[in-house]
């Protein structure tokens, strides 16, 4: 029975490893898809012009 005792804990480990990668595959995309874009954008954009602005004070 030792064998059994010895398995439990990696068995649970997977089986909650393969749950929080099922919960991350779903929710890509859907309704918040496209206001996710837009935040990464907006950063992007705003990372962009402050470095052009430090290039052109230089």
């Amino acid at each position: 029975m030792d064998y059994v005792s010895a398995l439990v804990p990696p068995v649970v480990m997977a089986a909650l490893f393969i749950g929080v990668v099922r919960v991350i595959v779903k929710t890509q995309g859907g309704a918040a898809k496209a206001k996710e874009d837009a935040a990464v954008d907006a950063a992007l954009a705003r990372a962009e012009s402050a470095r052009q602005a430090s290039a052109g004070d230089a």
